[in-house]
């Protein structure tokens, strides 16, 4: 049995109208009895690995979702999902679930990784255009993207150069995520770990913790021109001499990497996740 979180709960008040130890109990009336049923802790998450009861429901929320998600993907929306787009196709019991994964922090799953806040979405947003990578012999177009306007107009100015040096470039795989479509994520990746929160959460960040929905510190995930990103094997996108240009060159526009080998964050190596700090060179 792995480490369990526990939802805080408000006792029940004495009925109204009791006379002491000695009176009689009354029946609680219908709308009491629900308040008390509803008010009992529905979750004891447990972090280490979810429990058969919990995998059951997380299965039934992915399947809930999937339709939305896939039709805001086909439109570009998914990464500005809304919590109320997230909540609206589920039960009480499934958005019970939910609000445990919300309530969690990184600091209790042996990370240090910053906790900034679900913010609402970025004011000024900018699309990235479309674009396409090649993947197993196809070019394939990526999913729509955005990014707060200084950190668009300083990715293309460091594409630029990184043009003009080195005749490649990198493309935007992943920009502003909204915390509804980060917790959709974290969930999407927990079977991937063995259903494991602690694991999970040294690949993908809990809503809140993601740099990729806090704009002051927006990340990117980039992917290159083959369809190499590293997410399977972070050496394949080591490897690349993108890769070796960012780490002399993105400072130089205010791009620092974000997780290196042997991080203090408990994080894995993530060679293709960049933030911006700003502000780069001038225009």
């Amino acid at each position: 049995m792995g480490v369990q979180l526990h939802r805080t709960t408000t006792e029940p008040q004495a009925v109204a109208g009791s006379a002491g130890p000695h009176s009689a109990r009354r029946p609680l009336p219908l709308a009491a009895a629900v308040w008390l049923l509803l008010s009992c802790p529905a979750w004891a998450l447990n972090v280490q690995r979810l429990e058969p009861a919990e995998v059951e429901t997380l299965q039934s929320i992915l399947k809930a979702v999937e339709p939305s998600i896939t039709a805001k993907k086909h439109d570009g929306t998914a990464n500005l999902l809304t919590w109320q787009a997230l909540y609206e196709p589920l039960t009480p019991e499934q958005r019970a679930f939910l609000d445990e994964f919300r309530a969690l922090r990184a600091a209790t799953l042996g990370a240090t990784s910053h906790y900034f806040g679900e913010t609402a979405t970025a004011p000024d947003l900018v699309p990235v255009g479309s674009e396409q990578v090649l993947k197993n012999g196809v070019f394939t177009p990526l999913d729509p993207q955005a990014l707060p306007r200084p950190v668009f107009e300083a990715y293309q100015k460091m594409m630029a150069a990184m043009q003009a040096e080195l005749g490649k470039r990198l493309y935007v795989e992943s920009g502003y995520r909204s915390s509804a479509y980060q917790l959709y994520l974290f969930l999407f990746y927990l079977p991937k770990h063995d259903h494991s929160i602690t694991e999970t959460n040294r690949f993908v960040a809990l809503p809140g913790h993601s740099e990729h929905g806090y704009p002051p510190r927006q990340a990117i995930d980039f992917i290159n021109a083959d369809g190499i990103n590293g997410e399977e094997h972070p050496e394949e996108f080591e490897a690349l001499p993108e890769y070796r240009w960012l780490q002399e060159r993105a400072k130089d526009f205010g791009f620092v990497i974000s997780y290196p080998r042997d991080n203090p964050y408990h994080t894995a190596f993530e060679p293709w996740h960049w933030h911006y700090e700003g502000p780069g060179p001038p225009s």
